[in-house]
Order: structure tokens, then sequence, then C-alpha cells
């Protein structure tokens, strides 16, 4: 007899970013994984030893450490203009749980959920699994939100995903249109989550949070980008009481709690030197510099990504895929969604020493 799954699960596929990944071959070079290469920032791994010391490594409440939500406020107040209250900051185990936190609590069955299409693969499977309805809501030209067609197909819509910087696209939506958005939400009745894990890695722009504008919002962020921390799964997410009431009954029950060292840690990244960031977003324009001059150079024309480590080069898949099997690891455009098949994601968060590398490969496939 044939073994029965969850509809919901059944339905939904690996992400193709991870099948990639695990299918490259030895000596390949990887441009698939947004995975900076630097090392978290010492004063940050201090703080995580110092906490296991002090035999820091029991249960939390289950919204996180008092100090954590207090700096994550602080935090948000300084760097984005907005007022949170500790009680209103839950402490997940990255910004992926916190996703998938906001989507069990607040979507209900056929619930339609709009996503950035081309986005990141983790927003339509969440809101499958919460027993929604991905929607797709188109990109311009210039990769970024489409404005007036988002605004179409938010009646009756539960949420809407905003992401900026974006990830697979590295746009930085402007002020004018996240107002835009979230001022219509608002009068529709439609939840905006706004994802902004890459605030930043911003090259020349300016990061404008969703919740500067309304109240209906859940700001969602995570200490993976910004110190290098991916492996430590420290994120978060802020929202109005009643928000935050439903989400942590999923959180207190999926997670119970992030893990107790990592929080310790975020304190320190949060509390201590900001120096390493301002560093880590230089080297990032660098080789943005580098791989829009060097995909440029052979004739590959794209926006010049204004944001977070990633490149949305348009590409046919034949064309991906001998450039996966010269040794470079890229992702197909038909990874984010169904709105750009003929398109591929190149991380350079990667040495520019590997940047260079890939580009010669990358040239021997496509001449130039």
């Amino acid at each position: 007899m044939p073994m029965r799954f969850s509809e919901r699960v059944a339905g939904i596929e690996i992400s193709g970013i991870r099948k990639i990944f695990e299918a490259a071959g030895p000596g390949s070079i990887n441009l698939g994984l947004g995975q900076p290469d630097f090392d978290t920032p010492q004063h940050i791994k201090d703080a995580a030893i110092a906490a296991i010391r002090e035999g820091k490594t029991g249960y939390t409440s289950n919204n996180g450490i008092p100090e954590l939500r207090t700096a994550v406020c602080k935090k948000f107040r300084k760097e984005n203009g907005l007022v949170y209250d500790p009680d209103q900051v839950i402490i997940t185990a990255g910004a992926s749980e916190a996703l998938h936190i906001v989507m069990q609590a607040l979507v209900s069955v056929g619930d339609r959920v709009l996503c950035p299409d081309p986005g990141f693969v983790s927003y339509n499977a969440l809101a499958t699994l919460a027993g929604g309805r991905p929607v797709s809501v188109p990109l311009a030209r210039d990769l970024h939100i489409d404005v007036e067609q988002a605004k179409g197909l938010m009646d009756g819509a539960r949420l809407l995903v905003l992401n900026s910087p974006g990830n697979p696209t590295g746009a930085v939506e402007s002020k004018e249109s996240i107002r835009a958005l979230v001022e219509y939400a608002a009068d529709k009745d439609v939840t905006v989550v706004s994802d902004e894990v890459y605030e930043h890695f911003i090259y020349g722009g300016e990061h404008w949070s969703a919740g500067r504008f309304g109240d209906n919002v859940v700001t969602i962020n995570a200490t993976s980008k910004t110190y290098a921390m991916t492996g430590w799964r420290l994120g978060y997410l802020a929202a109005p009481d009643e928000i935050v009431g439903q989400c942590i009954k999923v959180h207190q029950y999926c997670q119970a709690c992030a893990t107790s060292i990592s929080q310790y840690a975020a304190v320190a990244a949060y509390e201590g030197d900001q120096h390493m960031v301002k560093v880590m977003r230089d080297e990032y324009q660098a080789r943005r510099d580098i791989i829009w001059r060097g995909l440029s150079g052979i004739g590959l024309e794209f926006p010049i990504p204004e944001g977070a480590f990633y490149a949305f080069v348009p590409m046919k898949p034949e064309v991906a895929q001998k450039i996966i099997e010269s040794g470079v690891i890229i992702v197909p455009g038909s990874a984010f969604g169904v709105n750009a098949p003929e398109y591929a994601r190149l991380s350079y968060a990667t040495s520019r020493e590997n940047l260079d590398r890939a580009l010669d490969r990358i040239r021997s496939v496509i001449g130039g």
C-alpha cells in the first residue's frame, strides 16, 4: 500500500538552489548559494563562547532573551525609524522561521498570498504549507516591483510579501514604491510582510522599511547576512501586539525558542562594533562591479544590482546549463517563480579571485 503524505508537502519541491548545489561537481566555483564568505566577527564569537562558559545553555523565554529584544528595538529606532516594544518582537531560528510562523499564523486555507515573482524561493512554498494560494506579483523590466500591477492583485488578498533589497534581483525599492504599496495594502486590509535581511548591503541608494508607512506590517530581519552568521540561525520578527500574540503560539510549538547561545551572540552583534558591516558592504560592492563589468563585456545586458549580493542576468536555460557544466554553479531563473525562466542568478558572495575564474569559464561558454 503506497505511503500517504500531506498534499501541502507533497505539492512543493525541494529548493532548486539546493538541488544544483548538491549536484555540483568537484572543482566547481560556487556562485549559487547566498552564503557570505566572511567569518563571523570575533567579538560576536567571543560573546557566544562566554555564554557557554557561563552556562547560558538552557531554554530561554519563548520570544527571546530581554537583552536581545531590547537591542533589536534600539536597532529599529536608530536605523529604520521604527518604534517597537520588546514585547512586539519574537526571536526566531533565522528569518526562515520568522516567515514560516507568520504564514502559519495569518494564512487560512485558500487565502491569497502575493509574492514577488521572481522572488525568494521560500515565499511560495511557505504560503502553500500554510494552506494558502501563492499569487505571483510580476516585476517590471528593471526588476523592481510593478506597483500598479501589485495594487491590481490586492483585492481579497491576505498578505503581500515585500523584499528589498531583493533576492534574486538585487533591486532596491524606492521610498515612493514602498509607501504606495503599504498604504494601498492598508486600504485593502492586506498585511505586508517585509523581508529586510539585506538592508545593509545597498550600493548608493537607501533602504526604506515598510513599517515606516503603516501599522499592518510585519518586519522580518536576521543577523545571517549583516553579520555573516548564517549558521547561527538567528532572526526575528516585529509586529503589532495582535499579530505577535498569534505568531508566538506557532513559534512555541515548532521551536520553543531560538538557540540561547546564538541569542547572546546577537546581543554583541547589535550592541558592538559595526565596522565589519561596512567592510563587507564595500567588498560586496567591489565584487558587484567585477561581475557586472565582466558579464556586460560579453554582451549580457542587465540592470546593475543596487543591493544584496546577486546579479539576475538574462540567460536562456540551455546556456545556464552549459555554464553549470563548465564548473560554475549558478541558479536558473525557474527556481524563483514562473516569470523569469530565461534568467539566471549569480551570487557574488565569494572572493574576487573566484569571480575572475568564474568569468573566464563563462566567457568560454558564451564567447566575447
